[in-house]
């Protein structure tokens, strides 16, 4: 229990702690199939799935970045966890980088892939059609599928995540996408260029699905990054 409901995570592996956070619509399992047995061999795996997903069911109210990001940070104060490594895949980027501006004590190192600060890193034209479809949601949209386009459509929030707020990230970060990812390159390297601490990580031939459609190259990046002194 955190924060007065259910969160499930997951544990495998043995080494310095490392928090996974799966991408928005998705779960541990969907977004890490082809890293969760990699980074076991070397990292103690914490991974979490955020409320309505996976193995955690929905709680009242709006879904939002930051109190997923708080939900997270509770759980590793239960688990006497700081100083974790963290990877965040879309949404799960978010929260990370949120993560690490409200909690710096808790995150040594991180990896974002298809992170954004604003829906404005959204193409215009998928940002359109988001907003039309929290406007006026499909009859066929399940509850759970409009808190998710709703968040989708309006956040993150400039109470959430901004430029001025990375700009207080003092930890490592790879900022990572593909070369035609759903977030514009444009808002990748603005997001980079925020952190004090950025890397910036653009995968040729690469969309969204970096983790899944990249493992060979997503891997030795982030555990090379993890393992510098």
């Amino acid at each position: 229990m955190v924060n007065d409901h259910r969160l499930f995570y997951a544990t495998a592996g043995q080494g310095r702690p490392l928090l996974l956070l799966h991408g928005g619509g998705n779960t541990l399992e969907g977004s890490f199939s082809k890293q969760l047995d990699a980074f076991a061999k070397s990292h103690t795996i914490i991974g979490v799935e955020q409320v309505g997903h996976g193995h955690t069911p929905d709680v009242a109210g709006p879904l939002t970045y930051g109190a997923m990001a708080d939900d997270t940070a509770a759980l590793l104060d239960q688990l006497k966890l700081k100083d974790v490594d963290v990877v965040g895949w879309s949404d799960g980027g978010n929260i990370a980088l949120i993560l690490a501006v409200r909690r710096p004590d808790l995150v040594r190192r991180i990896v974002v892939s298809g992170a954004n600060f604003s829906p404005d890193g959204l193409p215009a034209s998928d940002l359109a059609g988001l907003r039309a479809a929290d406007e006026h949601p499909p009859s066929s949209l399940s509850a759970f599928d409009r808190k998710l386009t709703h968040m989708w459509a309006t956040s993150p929030t400039p109470a959430e995540l901004s430029p001025q707020l990375l700009a207080k990230i003092a930890k490592p970060v790879i900022v990572m996408a593909g070369d035609h990812d759903a977030i514009t390159l444009e808002h990748t390297i603005a997001l980079y260029r925020a952190l004090p601490q950025g890397r910036l990580c653009i995968l040729p031939n690469t969309n969204h699905g970096t983790f899944i459609n990249r493992p060979e190259w997503v891997n030795a990046i982030a555990l090379s990054f993890f393992a510098e002194p």
